[in-house]
């Protein structure tokens, strides 16, 4: 009888030591196939996931792994393959837009010299302020599909980014003020270095400023910290979250802004992240706040 009890002892101690080799197995399976998926999603591989277990069920499972990761695959070529279709779309748009553009402007200019009447002079002035509309909207489309072009990285230097934000309020101070809008601004005295790329720097405030001019109900803020977080703040009572959230989107624009192609603030989100900072919008109590973070 005691022999018997040793006996079924040892068989359940082997059972036990060998469920626990199985669970062993099966955790290690498991472990290869996350690690395997996570490195296949970072790398975009061709490889499959392979494992090192023999068990049915893992092997499934990792066949299964690599089936949509084979679907994931084709779809992100699809994405990658029209992305870049767009891009060359847009720049080949926009670059046969700009030739009988500057044709028409030159012979409405023909036109002024001429001798005409009040009446075809009015008409040819709303004219001329049409196609100088048409002529700035091309221009921002072929200046996005260049952005997006340009793999390379940006060259960045020492740049005081306090610096280039005074310059690029100086230089929109005028349209600012025209639209009754007077700048509350309020920066660190000490200056704030990035290793930043100065043109890119100064496109993006631009695009920011020209954003205020667009939607601001006539007040604008302005604050740096010596952090490097700028905030940009104004009214806009004619927005919803739902159009704020979607300000940063390529070709997304609301009545507000009519003569506009929706790319400024996402030419600005582009080559914030592309230097390595970050940009993000915000809506609360009809306060719209852009805000751009370069840190050091």
């Amino acid at each position: 009888m005691l022999l018997l009890s040793w006996s079924l002892t040892g068989v359940f101690a082997v059972v036990i030591l060998l469920l626990l080799l199985k669970l062993y197995l099966l955790r290690k399976s498991a472990g290869e196939i996350a690690d395997a998926f996570a490195e296949h999603l970072r790398e975009d591989t061709n490889t499959l996931i392979g494992i090192s277990s023999r068990d049915r069920t893992m092997c499934r499972l990792a066949a299964a792994v690599n089936e949509q990761l084979r679907i994931l695959r084709r779809q992100r070529q699809r994405y990658l393959t029209g992305d870049r279709e767009l891009k060359e779309a847009v720049t080949n748009i926009s670059h046969d837009l700009r030739t009988p553009l500057t044709a028409i402007c030159g012979y409405l200019d023909l036109l002024e010299r001429e001798e005409k009447s009040p009446e075809v002079s009015h008409y040819l002035s709303m004219i001329a302020g049409r196609a100088e509309t048409m002529k700035q909207l091309t221009e921002e489309l072929f200046r996005y599909s260049v952005i997006l072009s340009a793999e390379e990285e940006l060259p960045a230097e020492p740049v005081n980014i306090c610096g280039v934000l005074e310059e690029a309020i100086a230089g929109m101070y005028a349209v600012l003020t025209g639209r009754g809008i007077i700048p509350v601004i309020d920066l660190p005295e000490e200056p704030v270095m990035r290793m930043l790329n100065r043109a890119a720097l100064s496109r993006i405030f631009g695009n920011i400023l020209n954003n205020a001019v667009k939607y601001s109900g006539g007040d604008l803020e302005i604050h740096m910290e010596e952090t490097g977080t700028i905030t940009f703040s104004n009214t806009a009572a004619g927005l919803t979250e739902i159009q704020v959230g979607r300000l940063f989107d390529r070709f997304f624009t609301v009545e507000a802004a009519r003569n506009s192609t929706g790319l400024g603030l996402s030419i600005a989100k582009t080559l914030t992240e592309r230097m390595g900072g970050t940009i993000t919008a915000g809506y609360r109590e009809t306060k719209l706040t852009v805000t751009v973070i370069f840190n050091g």
